[in-house]
């Protein structure tokens, strides 16, 4: 069904109550101070609202301002083909990578192989029980990597939690052969200063190399004290994984005092998160460059040797963004989205209390030449559909849609749903398709939403974090050059060159 063609309407009406700006405000000035901003390790609570704003998300959708509980709405070149619910992993659904006519979709609980031979009707592969978030996964060749950010027992996928101030207590990466797609083997694993909350492949043809992103230190976890204001790079021989080892910890943050040179966040810069190592990095091979999220600081730097990268330029922006999250290049090379998760992905921020320009995606062009290339911001986009607050969404994941003399993007906004926008202009972006779901309730927050929208062969994929695996079909004249370019493999931080 289609609705909602106007978002004027909603932009001028949802609003955040007065009674409910006592919750908004908590949930945003708890900025990430834990050890994940993202949801968290265990299932979905949900948080009490206030009368109003249970009354005021019920007259929205009487009105039809906002989709109903669960409903489906989208823009009319954009078609849902397929849903898969959760099955035997109940856990939040992360990140999405693919190979062939393979999905292979991240979960707190482990991770789930899909065939999308036929994009219409996907089918489940294997479903792997291995606990752990956030589980985010990529692949590479018969190998599949994932990320745990979770103090656990032992590295083994059978561990329990435990907690990060026991020494024997493990965090890292986790290797499996995905040789045989329905028989996926555990075969090695790597623990990490930290953990790992996300990972970024930099594939070389003996090697694959891996960054590793995580963050969040304390003097009392042993294998996370302060300073941390690198990255860990794993090098894992494709010929013996089992042989997978931390080769470097580059410091980006270089500084005085025990919290290193990164944004030192509040009360310095109020409502900022403070910079202890990095939350995502997009690597783009072809140019030999690298963005990195930083908390409090966007990054770009050269991966011209990838076991020693080096920072070329960096960048804060102090009034708007609460949390560096994510980066995604254009294809030119010559411009960086940045996502900013304020409330960590957990609070109601597409409202007009937050307004335009926080929760957003900030684009900055990429001028100069060499290492003395710069980020120059232009703008911020956020998706122009007010959402109940009721519900969580922020900018989150997504991936560029490859359209020659065009800069698309395909993102997703959890429960905002997905926006397919372009960026061409990077100071006008506009927003050209989008598909959403109603709120999943009226009387509570309860997180939920798309982790992760990508394009890949001709289709947008989602990973629903309490829906399941979407798969959506885009027509529209400005993305249907894109169904020509087909890839054998795809994982969305690590940047193919799509016209080679």
């Amino acid at each position: 069904m289609t609705l909602l063609s106007d978002p004027r309407t909603r932009r001028r009406r949802l609003g955040v109550a007065a009674a409910a700006a006592g919750l908004v405000a908590a949930l945003l000035t708890a900025v990430p101070a834990a050890a994940t901003p993202d949801p968290g390790d265990g299932p979905a609570t949900s948080k009490e609202v206030s009368s109003s704003v249970r009354a005021e998300a019920r007259d929205a959708i009487a009105s039809g301002e906002i989709p109903g509980r669960d409903e489906i709405v989208h823009s009319d070149n954009i078609q849902h083909l397929a849903n898969i619910p959760k099955d035997a992993l109940p856990g939040t659904n992360s990140d999405l990578a693919f190979q062939g006519k393979y999905a292979f979709a991240g979960n707190y609980d482990g991770f789930r192989i899909f065939d999308i031979g036929n994009p219409k009707k996907p089918k489940t592969v294997a479903q792997v029980l291995c606990p752990g978030s956030q589980n985010d996964v990529s692949v590479s060749g018969d190998l599949l990597f994932l990320s745990t950010d979770s103090s656990r027992s032992d590295s083994s996928c059978h561990s329990t939690t435990q907690p990060a101030t026991e020494k024997s207590s493990w965090e890292g990466m986790k290797v499996f052969d995905i040789s045989d797609k329905r028989n996926p083997k555990y075969v090695a694993a790597v623990e990490t200063a930290c953990g790992s909350h996300t990972h970024t492949l930099v594939p070389e043809r003996r090697d694959v190399y891996i960054y590793v992103s995580s963050y969040s230190p304390n003097a009392a976890y042993p294998d996370c004290r302060p300073p941390h204001d690198g990255i860990s790079v794993i090098k894992v021989p494709r010929d013996a994984p089992e042989r997978a080892a931390v080769v470097n910890f580059p410091v980006l943050f270089p500084g005085e005092g025990p919290d290193g040179g990164g944004n030192p966040g509040g009360p310095t810069n109020p409502g900022v998160s403070k910079t202890t190592g990095c939350h995502d990095i997009t690597v783009l091979p072809s140019e030999d460059l690298a963005a990195g999220a930083c908390m409090g600081d966007g990054i770009l730097f050269s991966i011209k040797d990838p076991e020693h990268p080096k920072v070329i330029d960096r960048v804060q922006d102090n009034v708007n963004f609460a949390f560096w999250h994510s980066a995604t290049f254009n294809q030119k090379a010559n411009k960086v989205v940045f996502t900013d998760e304020l409330g960590g992905g957990g609070a109601p921020t597409c409202n007009a209390e937050i307004g335009p320009n926080r929760g957003a995606d900030g684009i900055y062009d990429i001028v100069g030449k060499g290492d003395h290339r710069k980020l120059v911001f232009r703008s911020y986009f956020k998706i122009p559909r007010h959402q109940a607050d009721t519900e969580n969404c922020v900018a989150h994941n997504g991936s560029l849609i490859p359209v020659k003399g065009k800069d698309l993007m395909v993102q997703a906004w959890y429960q905002g749903g997905l926006s397919v926008w372009d960026f061409t202009d990077s100071s006008r972006p506009k927003e050209i398709a989008y598909f959403e779901r109603g709120p999943l309730s009226t009387d509570s927050l309860v997180t939920g939403g798309s982790w992760s929208a990508y394009y890949y062969n001709g289709y947008i994929y989602s990973n629903d974090m309490a829906k399941g695996f979407d798969v959506l079909k885009l027509d529209d004249r400005r993305t249907d050059p894109a169904k020509r370019i087909h890839l054998r493999e795809l994982n969305v931080q690590t940047q193919p060159d799509y016209f080679d």
